[in-house]
């Protein structure tokens, strides 16, 4: 049982230089709890996504199952066996 977090190009140096990260599913698991696992082993990049206050970042989103997890219930939303979460940090030009 796992759940996939894909890393945007922008963000692979905190991961490791890795496209993908598998994290282990707990039964009734949360987004914030997927974080918190991903800062054991990649602190760099939990602090990309999270702010100080363990919030998520302002310019950073977040899509579990491809529903933008603002709309859901934030760091409460709900992570199944499987799920996909993608991490797509704002761009911003001029």
């Amino acid at each position: 049982m796992a759940v996939t977090i894909r890393i945007p190009g922008v963000l692979r140096a905190e991961a490791g230089g890795h496209s993908s990260l598998e994290c282990a599913a707990v039964e009734n698991s949360t987004l914030g709890a997927v974080l918190d696992e991903i800062g054991v082993t990649w602190p760099l990049l939990e602090r990309r996504i999270r702010d100080e206050q363990g919030e998520l970042r302002r310019y950073v989103n977040l899509y579990v199952d491809g529903e933008e997890c603002r709309r859901l219930e934030g760091l409460r939303t709900s992570v199944s066996d499987r799920a996909e979460i993608l991490v797509v940090p704002s761009v911003a030009g001029g």
